[in-house]
């Protein structure tokens, strides 16, 4: 009789004891890790190879993230984790550092990644990355056996760890890279066969970049994906539709402003607000120092004061960006913001060229120069040039020849050092060793090759300075001693820093587990994955279809 008196007030009960249980489960499922979908992305530039051992850039660094492993991996904290490397040392006196592979590794054609495989890899990206300095240091690799490497060092190397992670150091395989052909020229560039989570399945230069799911993965359940289809951007405006629509789901490397406010307004949109910080891109004015009047430091101190940083801040990028203070981004942990400051002071720069003896002429005019760069994609940087035009003649009276080049152009005047001043910059690529130091050493005036010191610059204390901080291991002492680089660079001038390019990543807002490390995104997309959604299972499946 209970039973049947009671039987709607206890199925009842029952009933929402039932749908809480089952929306709890919902819920869970619905935010974990769920298999299969594709992912539709953009990435800037457009890569002639997929080989990120001989040539540096998000450009092919962003695919390569995806086709090669590298050793470790870094967090948002900048510190170290396994990847191939399920663990490592270092020695005592600091000359070796010791690797201990997984041991269920694999290349995309079945053969297990091994001890060999990484040397060979560390050769290679020695012998031909343009960051030699990365491993410079490194006087021999020892393999005792087919998953430990020992790497012996010259020295001291602070930023041997770094240089192991991301794109740095992908491990290729040997048996198809060292097989004769030169590793520049080499079929696979293009057909890679790697080590990371996704394989190729179809390149198009100037088209896509197509990977598909590694089943053979050491890192057991991922990746989740079915498949990653890679866009090549080709103007800047291009994606915005499909991000709107959700026929493209992920822009890893966006740097417009204009673009990014008008994305973040779109509902099913997330911006991811850190994003590579470990490449610190920069832009500034780089100066010939080889030619008058850029030999004189207060021609290139007034040039400084003559600019505001901060109007270039609020109009190209509505304020979201930074001012570049010196040679270190600031999300760097060496970063410095204890340098000297050129606030906007047009009477202070007048008084600057007058004491150079550059005085003005009947007409007002003191004198010329050609002020060239690129025209890049987002079409940013060639948007600074009228301003640094107007600013110069109307209050210095300097005439400024401006010239938008396209890179090849660009690139070739610049390697030749035929240029009065060029709108350029570059990465710090984590640790300065690898990405600072090359553009202010002595020893890296190199003509013939991009992006190391063409302004020409030599100071004794600053090469003592980085030549301390590349051997020094502990972290206050190398701060310190790059503090007085930063003060140094600044004071100098032999660049004047513009602003810092911020790269952000905006994507679907049911794409999950996007990487939050230093690298962003350029890191392995093995544990993003689609929540489960009627629209995830559906159109994100059919997008490639």
């Amino acid at each position: 009789m209970f039973w049947k008196r009671s039987t709607g007030s206890v199925r009842g009960g029952y009933l929402l004891i039932l749908l809480a249980f089952l929306s709890v489960v919902h819920s869970a499922t619905a935010n974990s890790p769920q298999y299969g979908g594709s992912l539709v992305m953009v990435i800037s530039g457009d890569p002639a190879h997929l080989n990120p051992a001989i040539q540096s850039g998000h450009t092919v660094g962003v695919p390569a993230a995806q086709l090669f492993a590298a050793p470790l991996r870094f967090d948002e904290d900048w510190q170290p984790h396994p990847y191939l490397a399920e663990a490592w040392e270092i020695a005592d006196n600091n000359l070796s550092v010791t690797l201990h592979l997984v041991k269920n590794a694999t290349f995309h054609d079945g053969h297990l990644i091994t001890s060999e495989d990484v040397k060979f890899s560390l050769l290679t990206v020695k012998a031909n990355h343009p960051f030699q300095q990365m491993f410079d240091p490194v006087e021999s690799v020892e393999t005792p056996d087919a998953h430990t490497v020992i790497i012996h060092l010259k020295h001291p190397h602070p930023a041997i760890l770094m240089a192991m992670s991301s794109t740095l150091l992908p491990i290729l395989p040997k048996h198809i890279y060292g097989d004769g052909p030169d590793i520049r020229t080499h079929p696979a560039n293009v057909k890679p066969v790697g080590s990371g989570p996704f394989k190729l399945k179809e390149f198009v230069v100037g088209e896509q970049i197509w990977l598909e799911r590694h089943d053979g993965f050491f890192l057991e359940g991922t990746p989740y994906l079915d498949e990653i289809r890679m866009l090549i951007l080709r103007d800047p405006y291009e994606p915005t539709i499909g991000l709107e629509t959700g026929e493209i789901h992920l822009w890893s490397t966006i740097a417009d402003a204009s673009i990014e406010q008008q994305l973040s307004q779109i509902e099913n949109l997330r911006i991811v607000p850190r994003n590579l910080e470990a490449l610190g891109g920069m832009t500034w004015l780089a100066f010939n120092l080889r030619r008058t009047p850029f030999d004189d430091i207060k021609v290139r101190q007034a040039i400084a004061h003559a600019i505001d940083q901060q109007f270039i801040i609020d109009a190209l990028f509505q304020g979201q960006a930074k001012i570049a203070t010196g040679p270190i981004a600031s999300d760097n942990p060496f970063y410095t913001d204890e340098v000297p400051r050129y606030e906007v002071d047009f009477k202070k720069a007048n008084q600057l060229l007058n004491e150079a003896g550059y005085p003005r002429d009947e007409k007002g005019k003191r004198f010329s120069f050609e002020l060239i760069t690129f025209n890049e994609t987002s079409g940013i940087i060639q948007k600074v040039m009228p301003y640094i035009h107007q600013v110069m003649l109307r209050q210095l009276g300097i005439d400024v020849e401006y010239k938008l080049l396209s890179f090849k152009d660009w690139a070739a005047r610049m390697v030749t050092w035929d240029f009065d001043i060029a709108v350029d910059g570059n990465f710090n690529w984590g640790d300065p060793i690898i990405g600072v130091h090359r553009t202010y050493a002595s020893s890296n005036i190199r003509k013939g090759v991009l992006w190391v010191n063409t302004q020409g610059y030599q100071n004794s204390n600053i090469d003592d300075l980085m030549a301390q901080a590349a051997v020094e291991t502990n972290f206050e002492k190398r701060k310190a001693l790059y503090k007085r680089f930063q003060q140094i660079i600044v004071h100098d001038l032999p660049v004047y820093g513009l602003y810092e390019l911020p790269i952000r990543m905006i994507h679907h807002q049911d794409l999950m587990n996007l990487s939050q490390s230093i690298w962003g995104g350029m890191s392995p997309m093995h544990e993003v994955y689609w929540r489960k959604t009627s629209k995830a299972d559906s159109s994100h499946r059919a997008t490639l279809n």
